[in-house]
């Protein structure tokens, strides 16, 4: 017996109405990444490994999926290094590709690889699926789309606040009110790094922080502990996970915090003229918080990050996330150009909608705007020159292929939900005329093919 098919964990497959669900968000967002300046790119789906690799942190690389060589790609292998057993030296000499992991490592690529043709500050979005050899759960896929914009060539902080801007609008017009956008500066991670006596292990110290939400404090200092920061240093941030209050408060307890550190209050200076800007421009459906925990693990971020959470009464994780990177097209050698973006989770802002009831009633609508039912060759010849004429017009028409029993016809476009049936019979030939058939009145009139176009031809 032949076993049942299956999707690999962590991937799903679509229905129609699914789509259409999704269609209805990316639609929101990409009117609002073009209403902000943004302009489209694409790029593969997959990346030369050593583009991707070395750019997320060691746990992000963990993560990345390989792509094999094609043909015999053990016959580079040493027998020496093939009986190491350590897949970490072999990597490199069996594959060459890797999927990509995020969409801002390629952007990056592509402008250091398009940099000619480009004008700076280049303002893009990209809507695309990546793939991370992740855990599956709720809200977590293998396979995602992301939903990204991204400005480069300009340090300004207007552009952040751009950004939140951006975060309030979508989910304004998607009716997600109780969003909360979440910010930090990596330069304020920095500062407690230096003054606590660890700056070189601040990236163990933010990969650690960042998990804060996800295993408690507790759980956090042991993994401080584990990468080898003192447990006088870990005494030192009990301050910090105490931290509370309104953004002013915040700002000025850590002002006393990181009064030693230069850069710990240049991070302060930037988050405080961002909160500023916001305060007189006023958001609708989002409110901006102060996260001093916020680390967001990912190595190239430099300055202001991003990270938001659903309403309280959706337990879904972040729905959103981004931040500021000073020079990351200097990896492939485009140094100086600093960069920052923002990103959409599209499956948990779906996930959020559904949990919600927040999808239009319209959202999903029949993929057929008419059937014509098949009585036999000659009417359906007949049936296919008034089909080629309403496609033409912008009607979504088809015939059923077969001249099976009316019953049998009609149950296919109930199932389909089609909202008018079209009966052409020997005696609609001959007077050239259609019986139109409302599925849901159950009404049914005879019109010649003018008043037919006039009633199922789209307004514009």
């Amino acid at each position: 017996m032949a076993q049942k098919p299956s999707t690999p964990k962590g991937t799903r497959d679509f229905s129609a109405k699914q789509i259409a669900k999704r269609n209805y968000i990316f639609n929101t967002i990409k009117l609002h990444f073009k209403r902000f300046g943004f302009e489209p790119i694409e790029t593969p789906s997959f990346e030369n490994y050593n583009t991707l690799i070395g750019k997320y942190g060691e746990e992000g690389d963990r993560l990345i999926f390989k792509i094999l060589n094609s043909g015999d790609y053990l016959s580079k292998v040493d027998d020496a290094l093939y009986n190491e057993k350590k897949s970490n030296k072999i990597t490199s000499k069996i594959s060459e590709k890797a999927l990509r992991y995020d969409l801002t490592v390629p952007f990056a690529r592509y402008v250091v690889q398009h940099q000619n043709d480009i004008d700076f500050p280049f303002k893009r979005y990209q809507i695309q699926p990546v793939w991370r050899a992740d855990r599956p759960q709720k809200g977590r896929f293998r396979e995602f789309y992301q939903c990204d914009a991204d400005v480069v060539g300009s340090n300004s902080l207007w552009q952040e606040v751009e950004f939140i801007q951006l975060y309030d609008a979508v989910f304004s017009d998607l009716n997600l009110n109780g969003v909360t956008i979440n910010i930090n500066n990596r330069k304020i991670l920095s500062g407690i790094a230096e003054v606590i006596g660890v700056q070189d292990k601040l990236i163990d110290f933010t990969v650690a922080l960042d998990k804060l939400d996800k295993i408690g404090e507790e759980k956090v200092k042991q993994e401080m502990l584990n990468k080898g920061i003192s447990q006088t240093a870990i005494s030192k941030l009990d301050p910090l996970f105490t931290l509370s209050g309104s953004f002013d408060a915040q700002t000025n307890a850590l002002k006393t915090i990181l009064a030693t550190s230069k850069e710990g209050l240049k991070g302060i200076e930037e988050l405080e003229f961002i909160n500023d800007a916001i305060s007189v421009l006023q958001l609708e459906a989002t409110s901006l918080q102060l996260n001093i925990t916020l680390a967001r693990g990912l190595n190239y971020y430099t300055g202001t990050i991003f990270e938001v959470s659903a309403p309280k009464e959706v337990n879904i994780g972040a729905i959103g996330g981004g931040g500021r990177y000073d020079d990351l097209t200097g990896i492939f050698g485009l140094k100086g150009l600093s960069g920052v973006g923002i990103s959409f989770g599209l499956d948990r802002i779906y996930l959020m909608l559904e949990a919600l009831n927040l999808f239009p009633s319209n959202t999903v609508t029949a993929a057929t705007d008419v059937l014509f039912i098949n009585f036999g060759a000659t009417e359906a010849l007949h049936a296919l020159k008034t089909i080629k004429l309403l496609r033409a017009n912008g009607v979504n028409a088809e015939l059923y292929p077969e001249a099976a029993k009316m019953k049998k016809q009609m149950t296919y476009a109930n199932k389909k939900q089609v909202p008018y049936l079209v009966l052409i019979g020997e005696q609609e030939i001959a007077t050239k005329v259609f019986t139109l058939k409302n599925m849901q009145s159950g009404e049914q009139s005879t019109v010649t093919i003018e008043a037919l176009l006039t009633q199922l031809t789209p307004s514009q």
